[in-house]
């Protein structure tokens, strides 16, 4: 099928899915997180398939993205029953109130419509997607990376005979099967068939959807994070957070890509950052990549002018001293994506400057930036991660996938 016919069928099914009864959406999550489960051997076998083409061409750490077993799918499928028990938001009376002129208005939450959604490596993110979708009242139209295609393609068929089951149009969730250039071309010229168009992967793919999409788009995802050590920081908790946060799960949006310290704490602290990720770890061992100051201080590889501009997604730290909170803020200013930043410090001064100036969707104080996560936040999952302003910020749940409409009631008024 080609990726003109997919969305003419998922522009068909718009109207249908709009106004599903919550009962219904909710049956068809949970046969759709029934279907996950049934098709569980169906899923990894596919995904094996993948694993064995990416083998010799990605990372281990993006290796690990693309992996599922038994527990991750089984962790799929509670995150859509997670999703079916959260408040439906269509329909939800957002502002109500009468005018002057004896109208009453109110304003009420609505699906957007057809919600396209290109990404890369994770196939979990295909049905964190299509529960989201459904539970919104959206038609979802998703188009993952070459590298997850067979995965992609049994998960979609196992939620789409959940769908049949809940007796739900299978067409509310659909899989562009072509992972060429020109599909993805096609949703972003998709006007009058797609009516918000959410990129997730890295900064290569979201900078060529927003430059050159035609339909609504979300600016997801690209992750420089900071974490900055301010001089009243307790050590033991500022180790044990930079740990979490680089070494976890690297290949995500949220870990830590740079660390930046204090200078009146560097000489002290920055042995024990060196202890801490690398001559501890008997393995990944982290990569710290540091400014003139900081490899006159440890063992570090020297940076250069891309270093603080990297999204690493891998064991290796970025690491640089600043004289105070204020120019560890001015660095995050320059060099962020938007993502998530956090401060480690005891100085109730300090947190609120870095909280003020820190324009970022997430902001944490003495907290790993690795809580930035739909289901962390209590949203079940998310689309992504909006790194912008308009229309949805940070973790993008069920209610970032409503807009709103007015409805005015009268009695003969004209103007």
């Amino acid at each position: 099928m080609t990726t003109k016919e997919i969305l003419e069928n998922a522009l068909a099914a718009k109207p249908a899915v709009s106004v599903l009864s919550t009962e219904q959406k909710n049956r068809g999550l949970e046969c759709m997180a029934d279907a996950l489960c049934e098709h569980t051997s169906d899923i990894i076998a596919a995904n094996k398939t993948d694993l064995d083409n990416a083998s010799k061409t990605v990372s281990s750490v993006m290796l690990d993205r693309l992996m599922l077993d038994k527990k991750r799918i089984t962790a799929m499928a509670d995150g859509i029953r997670a999703i079916k028990m959260l408040d439906d938001p269509v329909g939800e009376v957002l502002e109500a109130r009468s005018l002057y002129n004896g109208l009453s208005l109110e304003k009420k939450a609505v699906p957007v419509g057809v919600i396209a959604m290109i990404y890369e490596s994770r196939p979990n993110v295909t049905s964190d997607a299509a529960a989201l979708c459904l539970k919104s009242g959206n038609v979802c139209v998703l188009r993952g990376g070459k590298e997850a295609i067979n995965s992609n393609k049994m998960i979609v068929s196992a939620l789409r005979g959940g769908l049949k089951r809940a007796g739900i149009a299978e067409t509310a969730v659909n899989l562009v099967l072509d992972t060429t250039r020109q599909s993805a071309t096609e949703l972003m010229e998709a006007v009058g068939f797609v009516d918000m168009l959410i990129p997730r992967g890295g900064a290569g793919l979201i900078r060529a959807c927003v430059e050159n999409s035609k339909v609504p788009c979300i600016q997801t995802g690209s992750g420089i994070c900071h974490i900055y050590v301010d001089d009243s920081a307790d050590f033991d908790m500022a180790l044990n957070i930079i740990e979490n946060a680089k070494t976890s799960r690297p290949s995500v949006c949220n870990a830590a890509e740079v660390c930046l310290v204090n200078e009146n704490i560097a000489k002290s602290f920055l042995p024990l950052l060196y202890k801490r990720l690398v001559l501890d770890r008997t393995e990944n061992k982290v990569t710290l990549i540091g400014t003139k100051e900081v490899c006159d201080i440890i063992d570090a590889t020297p940076c250069d002018e891309t270093s603080f501009d990297t999204e690493f997604l891998d064991y290796i730290l970025a690491v640089k001293t600043v004289k105070s909170v204020s120019e560890a803020t001015e660095h995050i200013r320059i060099h962020s994506t938007g993502h998530s930043e956090a401060i480690i410090t005891q100085s109730d001064s300090s947190i609120e400057y870095f909280t003020a100036n820190v324009d970022s969707s997430s902001v944490y104080v003495n907290a790993s930036t690795r809580f930035t996560d739909g289901g962390e936040f209590g949203l079940g999952c998310e689309m992504g991660i909006s790194t912008q302003k308009l229309h949805a910020r940070g973790p993008m749940g069920l209610k970032e996938m409503t807009s709103y409409k007015y409805i005015i009631r009268g009695n003969g008024q004209i103007r």
